[in-house]
């Protein structure tokens, strides 16, 4: 039985190239393309494979781009399982702007996805519960009903999987609502959720132990950005500072930092130990380019050089 499952409705090919400085009405003329497979879900499973998890990732892929997606995982060797659909799976653009070191993301909304084809995936998640995990990652294509993460994490508790929920909208709502064992939003998410301001670390930790008092989550892990993380769960509450790297990318750590936290977890360690891989691994994906995401190695090379405080 595997022990953890990722999901992915929106997957996206991942395009990556460069340019000196983005500007407008020109032509502007890149520099060469990377090409990776990307979503939530399947940005995970990619860490968690490396790190030696028992792990499948279950996405929708079609069309010529849906292949190529497939393919490349693949050449990883990251164990998957495709639900087909009609529609063509998404690509999302991105480029590094070289002179300042920012990404441009532009994200495409996706293939609009049947009914029948997302009870396929409903169905599969019900035959297919893994033993420790069910990581719910990333946006909904069109299509796919806003509680439709809701159902899932429901079954998964029914049958005692830890739930890990990072999305965003009216789905993340929904799932909320039924409740999960880890919730991983930005400090913008987070804020939208509240709609508060969360000007400080006191109103950000109260704004966390609000949703765990509710029984939205067990444990909250806000990622900040160049300023670190937060986790807080009902007994502990943690602050890391951000690893200092040359980095070559912003793209993936948000999916790395869940991957290394739920490898860790899933190994039996504590929570702390946990959020000291989840910023390794978040660390790590800053190192290369494009949707290349954490490599093993830097994970465990990265580690002692995290420093968590207790707040």
């Amino acid at each position: 039985m595997t022990d953890i499952l990722t999901v992915t409705m929106n997957p996206a090919l991942d395009v990556l190239t460069t340019i000196a400085q983005v500007s407008h009405t020109h032509k502007m003329r890149c520099g060469a393309v990377l090409k990776h497979p990307g979503g939530g879900g399947v940005n995970v499973a990619r860490v968690l494979h490396r790190l030696g998890a028992n792990c499948v990732a279950l996405y929708l892929a079609g069309g010529v781009t849906g292949e190529r997606h497939h393919k490349l995982m693949r050449t990883e060797k990251v164990r998957c399982h495709v639900m087909p659909i009609a529609e063509e799976t998404r690509e999302s653009f991105s480029v590094h702007e070289t002179s300042s070191g920012n990404d441009f993301r532009f994200v495409l909304p996706g293939p609009q996805v049947s009914a029948a084809e997302v009870e396929a995936c409903f169905d599969y998640v019900a035959q297919h519960l893994p033993k420790q995990f069910l990581v719910i990652s990333g946006g909904l294509a069109p299509g796919v009903p806003t509680d439709f993460y809701a159902r899932l994490a429901a079954l998964a508790k029914a049958h005692g999987v830890r739930v890990v929920l990072d999305t965003n909208g009216p789905a993340l709502a929904e799932a909320l609502k039924v409740g999960v064992s880890m919730f991983k939003p930005s400090l913008r998410e987070l804020r939208d959720l509240t709609g508060q301001d969360l000007p400080n670390e006191e109103a950000q930790v109260a704004a966390a132990q609000q949703l765990i008092q509710c029984g939205q989550a067990e444990i909250v892990a806000v990622s900040l950005g160049a300023d670190g993380a937060l986790v807080i769960s009902a007994t502990e509450h943690w602050r890391a500072r951000s690893v200092k790297v040359d980095v070559q990318t912003t793209i993936g750590a948000g999916d790395s930092f869940v991957g290394g936290m739920v490898w860790s977890m899933g190994r039996g360690d504590r929570l702390l130990k946990a959020f000291q891989y989840g910023m390794a691994s978040g660390a790590a994906a800053l190192l290369a380019p494009g949707t290349s995401l954490s490599q093993a190695a830097d994970v465990h090379y990265l580690l002692p050089q995290v420093v968590v405080e207790a707040i």
